[in-house]
C-alpha cells in the first residue's frame, strides 16, 4: 500500500507539472496567467515586462510631483525602455570593469535619501511600499545610480583637462561678447539622429519633431511632450535644463533664446546631433561684483581612526586648549600634534573665503572672536581647535570669474565625452526588441 501511494503521489505531482491551468481552475474557463515576459534582449541580458513596470512607476511619481501632465502610456513606456537599455549597457560594461558598489556605501547613500525626505529609513521604506515599489528592488537601482555616476566619472570627467589658456580665451570670449553674461532658464527637446543618416532616416526624424512642435503649439504642456518625444538625457525630467550661462551653449541656442520672451518656445533647430526645441523659462544677468567677507584662520588637527577614538582626540584637543589658554605659542603645537598638511606652517589655513571648508568648521569659524582658540570641533576630517587671526572684506568677482570659466568647461566637455561614450557603447550592443511579445 506505501508503494502504491508513492506511485499515485508522483503521478499527482507529475499531472500538475504538465497540466496547471486544468488544476488552478474549472475546465470551462481555463487560461494561462502571464506572470512575466522579455521586452528586449540587451546583449547576455534582458528587460522584462515586471522591470518596464517598476521604472514606469518611479518615472510616472517623478513626473507627477513635478506637475507634469503624463503622457500616454505607451508612449512613456517606449521612453523608457530606450533609457532602460541605455542603463543596461552602461551597466554591463562597469561590471566588466571592475565597478562595484559595496553594502556599506548602499546603506548610507539610501540614508541620506531618506533624510532628504524628511524620513526615518522604515517610514521611507513604507512610503516606498505604498507607491507599490519594492524596498528590494529600490536598493538595486540605487546601487545602479551611484554605479552609473562611478562610470561617468571615470570614463569622461576624470580624464577632462581644462588648460589655463583655455580658461583666459574662455574669459576674453565672455568679455568680447557681453551678452554672454546673461544665463537661461530653459528646457530642451532633442530628435536625435543617427551618424551617417539616410535622407529617409532624416526625414523621419524632422517630422517627429514637427509632430512635438504641434503638439506643443496646441497647448500640450511642455514636459508632457519631452517626456513622450525628446531623446535627450534628461527627457524624464521634463527636458528641464535649469539656469545656464550663455557662454555653455551653443551659440545655435543662444541665438534662438535671445530671440524669445519668457514663456515662449523656439522654432525647430537642426545641429549635426539632430533636432532641437527650446523653451525660455526666464533669463538674468551674471555681472553683479562679488564681495565676501574672508577669513585668516589656523588650526590643529587630530584624526580619529583604529587606535584614536572620539573621546581620545577630544580629550587629546581639550588639553591642548588648555596649554594654549595658558599661554602656550598656537604655532608650536600645531607643528608638533596636528595632522594636516598645514601642521609645517603651524596650522595656517591662509584666506579662505565662505564655502572653502566644510560648513562645521566654517560655522565654527565665523562664530569665533579675533585672536580666540575655539573649543575643539568635530567635522568629517576629525577634531579640530581653530583659531581666528585677521578678517576682511574682499572683492572675489575675478577669482570667482575663472573658477566658474573653469567648471562650465570642464562640465561642457565632460558632458560631450561622455554622451559620444555611450552612444559608442550603445552602437557596439546586441540589442533585440521582443516585438511579437508586446
Amino acid at each position: 500500500m506505501q508503494h502504491r501511494f508513492r506511485a499515485l503521489s508522483a503521478l499527482l505531482v507529475l499531472t500538475l507539472l504538465l497540466t496547471p491551468t486544468v488544476w488552478a481552475q474549472p475546465r470551462t474557463s481555463a487560461r494561462v496567467k502571464l506572470i512575466d515576459r522579455i521586452l528586449a534582449v540587451v546583449n547576455n541580458d534582458v528587460i522584462t515586462q515586471f522591470d518596464l513596470d517598476t521604472r514606469m512607476r518611479v518615472v510616472q511619481a517623478q513626473l507627477q510631483r513635478q506637475g507634469t501632465p503624463l503622457p500616454p502610456r505607451d508612449v512613456l513606456e517606449k521612453q523608457v525602455i530606450e533609457r532602460m537599455i541605455n542603463d543596461k549597457v552602461q551597466l554591463q560594461f562597469a561590471d566588466e570593469t571592475g565597478i562595484r558598489i559595496d553594502d556599506a556605501t548602499l546603506d548610507r547613500a539610501i540614508e541620506r535619501i531618506a533624510e532628504g525626505n524628511h524620513l526615518s529609513l522604515e517610514a521611507f521604506r513604507q512610503a516606498l511600499e505604498k507607491d507599490g515599489i519594492g524596498f528590494a528592488k529600490f536598493r538595486e537601482d540605487i546601487r545602479h545610480e551611484i554605479i552609473l555616476t562611478r562610470l561617468k566619472e571615470r570614463e569622461a570627467d576624470n580624464r577632462v583637462v581644462v588648460t589655463d589658456s583655455e580658461v583666459e580665451h574662455y574669459l576674453a570670449s565672455q568679455a568680447a561678447h557681453p551678452g554672454n553674461e546673461t544665463e537661461f532658464n530653459l528646457s530642451h527637446i532633442l530628435i536625435s539622429v543617427p551618424e551617417q543618416a539616410t535622407p529617409e532616416q532624416i526625414q523621419v526624424r524632422k517630422a517627429r519633431a514637427e509632430q512635438a512642435l504641434a503638439e506643443i503649439k496646441k497647448g500640450a504642456d511642455f514636459g508632457q511632450v519631452s517626456a513622450s518625444f525628446s531623446d535627450a538625457p534628461n527627457a524624464l525630467q521634463g527636458g528641464d535644463l535649469g539656469w545656464r550661462p550663455a557662454s555653455r551653449l551653443p551659440q545655435l541656442f543662444n541665438d534662438a533664446l535671445n530671440a524669445l520672451q519668457p514663456g515662449e518656445v523656439s522654432a525647430i533647430l537642426r545641429s549635426p546631433n539632430g533636432f532641437h526645441i527650446l523653451k525660455l523659462i526666464d533669463k538674468r544677468g551674471r555681472d553683479i561684483p562679488m564681495v565676501v567677507t574672508q577669513t585668516h584662520a589656523r588650526h590643529i588637527l587630530v584624526k580619529t581612526n583604529e587606535l584614536v577614538s572620539e573621546a581620545d582626540a577630544k580629550r587629546r584637543l581639550t588639553e591642548l586648549k588648555e596649554r594654549l589658554d595658558n599661554g602656550a605659542n598656537f604655532a608650536e603645537l600645531a607643528r608638533l600634534h596636528s595632522e594636516d598638511g598645514s601642521a609645517a606652517k603651524g596650522g595656517d589655513l591662509g584666506w579662505l573665503s565662505p564655502g572653502d571648508t566644510v560648513p562645521e568648521f566654517e560655522r565654527a569659524m565665523d562664530a569665533l572672536p579675533l585672536k580666540t582658540v575655539s573649543e575643539p570641533i568635530r567635522t568629517q576630517f576629525g577634531w579640530h581647535l581653530i583659531e581666528v587671526l585677521e578678517r576682511r572684506k574682499e572683492d572675489v568677482t575675478k577669482e570667482k570669474q575663472k573658477l566658474n570659466a573653469r567648471l562650465e568647461i570642464r562640465e561642457r566637455k565632460a558632458d560631450e565625452a561622455y554622451q559620444e561614450f555611450v552612444r559608442q557603447l550603445r552602437d557596439r550592443a546586441y540589442v533585440e526588441y521582443k516585438q511579437d511579445e508586446r
